[in-house]
């Protein structure tokens, strides 16, 4: 009885905590605690109008939000391709050859490779959607305690412990397919190929790993970090912005009503 009081406590302190988008959140959540020791009557009051099943609900709801807007953005041509915040640039072992290229008029090999490499990942990350959405359904009481007493990311911290290794799992056979369907590979070798003459093949030996790079892999972990990336940014547009609670649900566990 005493843990579900504590519990129950905690959501309301977040959902009034977040009514308040201007002050810190931790902040807040002490400012409201001190208020609710001191008036009884409000503690009942707040408890009446919000249940556990409710915050958690709530909480629930918010992140299905997230991630399926997170989804739709990333997960559509050019997601990865036109968004400077989750573009995924080339390998930094491949500097040198772009440099290289670009200066002997060959830059549109490194652009073709830059491109493929997007894509690919724009073809993978709808996969995301029944693996996170089962860390969802499975979350229980403890686990929404968590999110709501730690950081401003803290879902999304929860996501990538829950699901990294099986999305990456995931990913990449979807990764491999794309990249030999829309030329990623074949993109690079030009790409190695046109700088090759240039550095020559002792420079290009020593210090770039044409035959150890791992493209795949490579494109795998960056469509993880874009995809946890913009589910972060979710995150917090929902914690702050009233605009950004689509639902009856929603309102009245971010509110405060």
């Amino acid at each position: 009885m005493i843990k579900k009081t504590v519990l129950l406590t905690s959501g309301i302190l977040f959902a009034i905590s977040l009514n308040n988008a201007q002050g810190g959140w931790q902040d807040m959540l002490s400012g409201a605690a001190n208020e609710l020791m001191k008036n009884k009557e409000t503690t009942q009051t707040a408890t009446s109008l919000l249940s556990n099943n409710e915050m958690v609900g709530g909480l629930k709801e918010a992140l299905a939000s997230g991630v399926e807007s997170a989804i739709k953005t990333l997960g559509k041509k050019d997601g990865f391709m036109a968004n400077s915040l989750v573009k995924i640039p080339l390998p930094a072992s491949l500097k040198l050859i772009e440099k290289t290229a670009r200066e002997h008029g060959q830059g549109q090999y490194v652009d073709q490779f830059i491109s493929t490499m997007n894509h690919a990942a724009e073809a993978a990350v709808p996969d995301a959607s029944e693996l996170l959405g089962e860390a969802i359904r499975q979350m229980s009481v403890e686990d929404a305690e968590k999110i709501i007493n730690g950081p401003d990311d803290a879902a999304t911290q929860y996501f990538r412990k829950a699901t990294s290794s099986k999305l990456a799992a995931k990913f990449k056979p979807v990764i491999e397919e794309s990249t030999s369907k829309i030329g990623v590979i074949s993109a690079y070798k030009s790409l190695v190929s046109q700088a090759a003459p240039a550095l020559g093949n002792s420079m290009l030996t020593n210090f770039i790993p044409t035959d150890t790079l791992d493209v795949d892999q490579y494109v795998t972990d960056k469509t993880l970090d874009g995809l946890f990336k913009y589910i972060a940014l979710e995150e917090k547009s929902i914690r702050e912005n009233p605009a950004a609670r689509t639902t009856d649900l929603l309102k009245k566990v971010f509110s405060g009503q």
